[in-house]
Order: C-alpha cells, then sequence, then structure tokens
C-alpha cells in the first residue's frame, strides 16, 4: 500500500517533459534508472530517519531513568463487598 502513494512521486521524479511552442507538442519521457534511484534515496532517508527516531527515543528514555530512577511501588487493596452493611 505505501509503494502506491510513493509511486506518483517517483514517477515525477524520473519525468522529463519538454515543450516543443512551434509545433505544439508535449513530449514525456519515463527514465528507469532515475527511478531506481529516487527510491533507493528515498529509502535511505526513511532508514536515517527511523534510525534517527530510535536514537531520540533511547535516549529521552535514559534520561527519564535517570532523573526518576526506579519506584517500587506497593498496593494493598481491600474491598468491602457491596451487599453488606457497614
Amino acid at each position: 500500500m505505501r509503494l502506491f502513494l510513493a509511486l506518483p512521486l517517483l514517477t515525477v521524479a524520473a519525468c522529463n517533459i519538454n515543450s516543443d511552442a512551434t509545433n505544439e507538442q508535449v513530449t514525456l519521457e519515463y527514465n528507469k534508472q532515475q527511478m531506481r534511484d529516487t527510491a533507493v534515496k528515498a529509502g535511505q532517508t526513511a532508514k536515517n530517519f527511523a534510525s534517527s527516531v530510535g536514537n531520540v527515543a533511547g535516549a529521552t528514555g535514559r534520561a527519564i531513568k535517570n532523573e526518576v530512577g526506579d519506584i517500587d511501588v506497593n498496593v494493598d487493596v481491600k474491598r468491602t463487598p457491596t451487599n453488606q452493611a457497614r
């Protein structure tokens, strides 16, 4: 599904449009190699972005742990049934 979203961008990136006003013609050319190169660059950019997000998340987690430390919470819950009179 994501490929279908990126396909128009890859197509535009690999498209050469030439307009000949004297003959009233427009030429549209697709370059497969340019399309592949653009796809590779987009993949590398996405990989780098995901890596950066992961690094920030890890650093944030370490900073929170250093600030808060380890917290032990003991919870003792007692419940009085509602059908008993108090």
